[in-house]
């Protein structure tokens, strides 16, 4: 496990943190900053977001978030986190995709990560980078499972969007929304999918997402997630829920606890 003596550094000091692992509070946040070379993260328990210019990638215990060299981007880690830092060298970063991205976290990848940031002593000569290489070939055949909210630069686009980040549980249509941003219902639908490339739905269905992913790590019931999320009934949340991270809501939340990801 990381180790737990040393508290974490202040989120506005500069955050150039080598590969290795520490327990993180809940809401621990660190400033948006960019690297010159690669970096995975990885909570190992928790819940963990990325944020760039190009939106937030949020990754629960089962994903593990990469951003590319030269990406501005910030992180915020939600309950309790076991954060695992992996520094990938630049010469390896052209091996991943070039934008910053969330990928799905199978049993070889977990244990390779945590044992590259648990600051084992390399015991035999290329130990480590031989093991990182694994990760780089995991990294390289696992599909990219992003739960990634993109953001817009486009005025209406934006006041819809921020009106929601406001109240997630916020229950307007979109032409309802449309009126406050001074665009019409079939603009913004048009706009939603040329410039996030998905509907209004799914976009509103992501963001309440993450909002129940925080929740659920911070130790609120399933139920009461649900309803704080805009959802009428929790079977409904977990089926939203199930399909876009890949188990239920209250796997999930068993995981916290347990530390790992459960099938």
């Amino acid at each position: 496990m990381p180790k737990t003596s040393q508290p974490p550094p202040g989120p506005s000091q500069p955050p150039d943190i080598p590969s290795g692992g520490r327990w993180l509070p809940h809401g621990y946040h660190l400033d948006p900053h960019s690297h010159d070379h690669g970096q995975l993260v990885y909570a190992a328990a928790g819940t963990l977001a990325t944020t760039t210019e190009r939106g937030t990638w949020v990754a629960p215990a089962n994903r593990m978030t990469w951003t590319p060299p030269g990406f501005a981007h910030s992180h915020r880690f939600y309950g309790r986190t076991d954060a695992r830092l992996l520094t990938i060298p630049i010469g390896l970063c052209g091996e991943l995709v070039d934008r910053p991205s969330v990928f799905a976290v199978g049993p070889l990848l977990r244990e390779a990560v945590l044992a590259l940031t648990d600051e084992r002593p390399e015991v035999r000569p290329g130990a480590h980078r031989r093991l990182l290489a694994v990760v780089i070939d995991e990294l390289y055949d696992t599909p990219e499972q992003s739960l990634h909210l993109p953001e817009s630069g486009d005025d209406r686009l934006r006041t819809v969007t921020d009106l929601l980040h406001a109240d997630p549980a916020r229950p307007a249509s979109l032409a309802e929304l449309g009126r406050v941003a001074g665009a019409s219902e079939r603009t913004l639908s048009r706009l939603f999918h040329t410039e996030f490339g998905m509907s209004f739905h799914r976009w509103r269905t992501t963001l309440r997402i993450h909002h129940a992913l925080g929740h659920l790590t911070n130790g609120m019931s399933v139920t009461d997630t649900a309803m704080a999320c805009g959802w009428s009934n929790p079977s409904s949340f977990i089926d939203a829920f199930n399909s876009v991270v890949g188990q239920t809501s209250g796997r999930y939340q068993a995981s916290l606890h347990t530390g790992r990801v459960l099938p």
